[in-house]
């Protein structure tokens, strides 16, 4: 099933959102931070203790592939690898150029209403 995604350019916001997620039972490994800047998706998955699309979640030839990339080739292959389309991923990727951050959830049947 494909993630659940929610665009966010509140920081706070989205840490809230967070939070009732993890209250209604939905579990850390799934729910991921993006944005454009590292260190703010660091930031941000760090203060509500969420997940960033990292090595774990890609294929190797992807990781030694985005060593070498653009941020934003970087950024979409990393949205494919968690289950977005070649096209969504790029409608996202445009999103994370405005300066907004998404919220990501794998499990997407429990997520959805929640979100």
């Amino acid at each position: 099933m494909k993630p659940t995604v929610r665009e966010y350019t509140n920081d706070e916001k989205l840490m809230e959102d967070v939070k009732r997620l993890k209250d209604e039972g939905i579990d850390n490994k799934d729910i991921y931070i993006l944005s454009h800047d590292d260190d703010r998706t660091d930031r941000i998955a760090k203060n509500v203790n969420a997940n960033t699309i990292g090595l774990s979640e890609q294929d190797i030839k992807n990781v030694i592939s985005n060593l070498f990339s653009k941020q934003g080739d970087e950024l979409r292959t990393k949205l494919q690898e968690i289950g977005f389309s070649e096209q969504e991923a790029e409608e996202y990727e445009e999103d994370l150029d405005e300066g907004k951050v998404l919220l990501i959830v794998t499990n997407p049947a429990k997520a959805e209403t929640l979100l």
